[in-house]
């Protein structure tokens, strides 16, 4: 059975991350640049403060400057590098890059890895990764309709692309593009290594989105006649679907387990202000009402972090769990927007103001009903999966 008591070893990583964000991530947040995060002056010693640490890159292997530990583990220390929109920087956890570095880990050659893995665990480099386009459902990537054709040793893309995270000032994109048009729907596609130097890559625009982005914004990027070397095929052609799916599950593990940090510092804001302020001769925290948010708030909370542990545990096991991926999703989404909900209307309009970091999270909550797969997608995947094991003659 699985056992969510931290191992002596998880607890020490859980204590080192708690003391380390107290005495160097929160009192840095007065220096968060909008939309670009820390400057680098302040983020790199930061970052190497960490690494000394030995809490450098969670996601990763020891062999490449990682922690080297499952799903479970990460999911503890996400759950503590979530409670500040800096920490994952701080910590070189931060997407895309912690995505794209588990691809390439993965499916990268010796001499691909040594090129751009390396550098980007160590967090010499950033880079992005281009699969959303404007033209079609995000919510259907079969419908993508960027393609890659082989022309002698080269491969040429054509592209439209957008919400490239991380795009401006990244040394390399991962692309997702249509090769084989015959085979089926989601062996369709393959991934490809493009240096953002080439000069078939551009940079439309950032996009303006709700929410306080970070380094290297959102933005819409073209590839046109984009050529690049056959031995930047990432992975097996017709293989992009199953590699893009190595940096999805984790992802979403570490986004829930993230949640439940900023969650968590809401709910302590909550419940410290309405302890101390009052109103009407009394406390806050006297009233039902605020009585309501504060259990109902501790009580979504924990049932989420649960479920992200259960999740996290059956990955430990080497199952998918994409039954249970899809549910911390878009329960966890939306425990997330409630729970920062409650504590602005606890706050009243201190909550609307940035003198709490109460704001930003609410504007941040939103998009994730959106990211890494909309809510309704990922409810009618359990669905599907639910109904599939009752035809089959099982129980939910």
């Amino acid at each position: 059975m699985y056992d969510f008591c931290p191992t002596p070893e998880q607890q020490e990583m859980i204590d080192q991350a708690t003391a380390f964000m107290d005495q160097y991530v929160y009192p840095n947040e007065v220096y968060m640049v909008p939309h670009r995060g820390l400057p680098e002056e302040r983020l790199k010693p930061l970052q190497q403060k960490v690494k000394e640490l030995g809490l450098w890159a969670g996601h990763l292997p020891k062999e490449y400057g990682g922690m080297g530990m499952g799903f479970v583990s990460l999911g503890l220390l996400s759950e503590i590098i979530g409670r500040s929109p800096i920490a994952p920087y701080i910590f070189g956890s931060m997407a895309p890059d912690a995505g794209n570095a588990e691809i390439l880990y993965h499916a990268a050659t010796p001499e691909q890895k040594e090129t751009y893995l390396r550098p980007l665990a160590n967090a010499d480099i950033r880079s992005c990764f281009a699969m959303t386009e404007p033209e079609v459902s995000g919510s259907d990537p079969t419908m993508l309709q960027a393609h890659a054709v082989e022309d002698g040793d080269e491969w040429v893309i054509n592209a439209h692309k957008w919400f490239t995270t991380g795009a401006i000032g990244a040394s390399f994109s991962i692309v997702m593009a249509l090769t084989d048009p015959e085979a089926a729907p989601h062996q369709r596609f393959s991934l490809f290594i493009v240096d953002t130097d080439n000069p078939g890559f551009e940079i439309v625009r950032e996009v303006p989105v709700m929410g306080d982005h970070f380094a290297g914004g959102h933005c819409e990027v073209r590839f046109t006649n984009c050529r690049i070397p056959k031995e930047n095929l990432l992975g097996r052609r017709g293989e992009g679907f199953k590699l893009a799916q190595l940096r999805l599950g984790p992802g979403r593990i570490t986004h829930a387990m993230r949640w439940i940090g900023v969650a968590k510092r809401s709910f302590d804001l909550m419940v410290g202000y309405a302890v101390k302020r009052e109103t009407r001769g009394q406390k806050l925290s006297e009233f039902q009402s605020i009585q309501n948010f504060i259990a109902d708030s501790a009580t979504e909370i924990e049932a989420a972090r649960l479920m992200t542990l259960y999740a996290a545990w059956k990955m430990d096991q080497g199952d998918q769990a994409r039954k249970e991926i899809s549910m911390i999703k878009f329960f966890g989404a939306k425990v997330l927007h409630d729970v920062i909900d409650r504590a602005i209307q606890v706050h009243g309009a201190l909550g609307i103001t940035a003198d709490t970091p109460l704001e930003g999270f609410y504007r941040e909550a939103r998009s994730a009903r959106i990211y890494d797969g909309a809510d309704e997608v990922h409810r009618m995947v359990v669905a599907k999966q639910i109904i599939k094991t009752f035809r089959d003659g099982g129980t939910g």
